[in-house]
């Protein structure tokens, strides 16, 4: 049964739609995918297909910057490997999940087979974004979830509200008003955000 999507524009929309009795495998899964690649895809645990719209240019400019940060931190630290909001995990749950960023050490990553299409795998380190179209307890929902398959440490981050939001296993979430500098200790050693970095325009983001 399909639920009406969640709409705060005309152009942003989120659609659900139950196969728990029709059933998809992942081939088909990775078909329906490649076949309509200006959208967002992904299934949860309850085989619920979720289907969201492309980012507007102001959130894909938000998850390029926060991939972009998360990047030059992991090409200096050398332990792991960085994945982009395209990238979809396969949880220990069976859920396809596609996180905005996303790191996973070496050593865990180098023992994924690589002829899985969707790698079953949960990030050590999980970042979502919120765009127009997100319902605030969905994406919560989703951060529990992470958390609950293996994430170390998982940030919600809601530009919309100023607000961060810090998951960490055994641990109520840790919300943060009006957050300046985050930090990845100690699960990514020296890796620090700037939330303001979000909040800025993409106008004046070049300016001196």
């Amino acid at each position: 049964m399909a639920r009406p999507p969640a709409t705060e524009t005309d152009t942003a929309f989120r659609l659900v739609l139950s196969l728990r009795s029709v059933g998809l495998t992942d081939d088909q899964f990775f078909r329906l995918c490649s076949d309509n690649r200006d959208l967002r895809i992904e299934m949860t645990a309850q085989k619920e297909l979720i289907i969201m719209s492309p980012t507007n240019p102001k959130t894909g400019w938000r998850n390029a910057k926060i991939t972009m940060r998360l990047g030059i931190w992991a090409e200096q630290d050398g332990t792991g490997v960085v994945f982009d909001s395209s990238t979809i995990f396969t949880l220990p749950n069976g859920a396809k999940r596609s996180p905005d960023a996303s790191w996973i050490p070496k050593s865990r990553w180098s023992l994924v087979d690589d002829e899985d299409e969707f790698h079953e795998i949960c990030p050590d380190f999980v970042i979502e974004l919120r765009s127009i179209s997100d319902r605030l307890r969905d994406v919560e929902e989703k951060m529990e979830e992470y958390i609950a398959n293996g994430s170390k440490l998982g940030w919600f981050l809601d530009p919309y509200k100023n607000r961060a939001t810090i998951y960490r296993p055994g641990q109520r979430p840790e919300r943060i008003e009006n957050p300046g500098i985050l930090s990845g200790d100690p699960v990514l050693p020296g890796f620090q955000f700037d939330f303001g970095e979000i909040l800025t325009s993409i106008r004046s983001s070049g300016r001196q």
